[in-house]
């Protein structure tokens, strides 16, 4: 398992500390290597975990392409400590909004890194933000078709990518 957040952020002999927020440092200077800057690579801080997981998705094949062979535990901590630098500069956040920032960042992190290491042809869990009327008629139909409401969104997919007819497993 991945190391978690916290104990990245705080065990480390080393840290580029601002306004509350420690930030652990990975190696001599691997963290700009790596990511390409010493500002965080890009990063940003956004509330939509939508942009986050786009932007966490982006460093990753950044760090790929830079380091083929990186391990994913390499990954998770390099792109904590650069998201850190980004989250530690960030003006107008208070102590406790930026750690929820990096707590954020790491759960999208830890997400993403567990579905690419997924074997090829595994299923994917799709996690799509649906407004309440929706979802409610989405259970709606699937009582009506007898299928649960998961069975029905993964007909609809399905079909909308062109693998109509469905099979039920």
């Amino acid at each position: 398992m991945l190391a978690p957040f916290m104990l990245l952020c705080c065990s480390t002999g080393q840290s580029y500390g601002a306004e509350n927020l420690e930030c652990p440092e990975i190696g001599s200077g691997s963290v700009p290597d790596l990511i390409g800057d010493a500002s965080g690579g890009r990063l940003f801080t956004t509330d939509s975990r939508v942009d986050l997981s786009n932007e966490i998705n982006e460093s990753i094949n950044r760090l790929q392409i830079a380091s083929p062979t990186i391990s994913w535990t390499d990954v998770q901590n390099v792109l904590i400590a650069a998201y850190c630098r980004v989250v530690a500069r960030k003006s107008g956040l208070t102590a406790t909004e930026k750690w929820d920032r990096m707590r954020q960042f790491e759960n999208i992190l830890e997400r993403q890194i567990a579905a690419n290491m997924m074997p090829a042809g595994t299923l994917i869990i799709a996690n799509v933000p649906l407004p309440p009327d929706v979802y409610r008629e989405l259970r709606r139909q699937a009582v009506v078709s007898s299928q649960t409401t998961s069975e029905l969104m993964t007909a609809i997919l399905t079909r909308a990518a062109g693998k109509w007819p469905f099979v039920r497993q």
